[in-house]
């Protein structure tokens, strides 16, 4: 069995952590992945009812299952209702990233609850360290979703170099080998999104996991184009990779001149409610072309975690 600082803290069996992936990542979603042995981790976006979020919390929590809340920094000075929510689900971890951690750090250390950062730059592993986090992710901009510009592995070897907290690798990691090679590296563990976008648990649509099946790596554009279009305000250092689609074939690049244009606009706030996956974004990493099976999150992590023990004990003997 893999044993880690993540692992060890936790009571893991595999050092895994399903990533907080709103609109997909709910209760079911991190129950399954916490059965497999990881840690499940509930995704809040900046609209998300706070009434909902207690009752994906409750799913884990009613099997003794650890669980996660991960919250955006940048949404929760408008949303202090999400922080006092994750609070009172008593989570085993609240990430708080894209943004700074500091205002709430407190307030979770206080409640007895280790706080997760996700990081992008060496600035923001200053902020976390200033913070007091207990987890930093490094997340490359290989990862689905928001993110920012540095590779993983670049990122990875830099953050483990300025720090001496738990560090997990984000962006890119969908096979046992690619676990393998962060453990090797010095993390943690990983933080894992894409592979688990056409789980069975995921609260996404039939029709999104089936695109994800599909789609091939090179299939990705890192973009402000849907955020833009939806006149959600993410700072824009955080652009999301998305799959290719026809919208983002014709916006992206053009965010000054789509900012302006309210019937694009229009059009993906209704893709969003009709699942129109040509005009709507469907957030998915480098890795997608791993995943091609729907398979429950449960058995993804499992696998993740023996394959990684099998290639680490494979890499021994390059020791001669």
């Amino acid at each position: 069995m893999l044993t880690t600082a993540l692992t060890r803290r936790f009571a893991l069996t595999a050092p895994v952590v399903g990533a907080p992936m709103a609109g997909v990542a709910g209760g079911e979603l991190a129950r399954a992945v916490s059965l497999g042995g990881g840690l499940g981790m509930i995704g809040v976006g900046s609209a998300t009812p706070s009434s909902w979020l207690a009752e994906q919390c409750a799913i884990p929590r009613a099997d003794g299952l650890p669980f996660g809340v991960g919250l955006m920094a940048w949404a929760l000075a408008d949303r202090p209702d999400l922080l006092d929510t994750a609070i009172d689900a008593v989570p085993d971890l609240v990430s708080v990233s894209f943004g700074d951690p500091a205002p709430f750090v407190r307030r979770l250390h206080d409640a007895g609850i280790p706080v997760a950062m996700q990081v992008n730059t060496v600035d923001d592993v200053r902020r976390a360290e200033a913070a007091d986090v207990d987890i930093v992710v490094a997340q490359g901009t290989e990862a689905g979703g928001h993110t920012g510009h540095r590779a993983t592995l670049p990122l990875l070897q830099e953050v483990l170099a300025l720090t001496d907290r738990p560090v997990l690798a984000a962006g890119g990691i969908a096979t046992g080998a690619g676990l393998a090679a962060v453990l090797a590296a010095g993390a943690a563990g990983a933080w894992i999104g894409t592979p688990l976008l056409a789980c069975a648990e995921a609260t996404n649509s039939p029709a999104a996991r089936a695109r994800v099946l599909g789609a091939a790596g090179e299939s990705t554009v890192l973009t402000r184009a849907f955020d833009v279009a939806q006149r959600l305000p993410w700072p824009e250092r955080w652009p999301g990779r998305a799959l290719v689609n026809q919208f983002s074939r014709t916006w992206h690049g053009r965010e000054e001149e789509l900012a302006r244009d309210d019937e694009a606009s229009r059009r993906v706030v209704e893709a969003r409610r009709t699942d129109d996956l040509e005009q709507g974004p469907l957030y998915a990493g480098e890795s997608v072309g791993l995943v091609t099976e729907e398979r429950s999150a449960a058995d993804v992590v499992r696998s993740l975690a023996a394959d990684a023990e099998v290639a680490l004990r494979r890499a021994v003997g390059l020791l001669g």
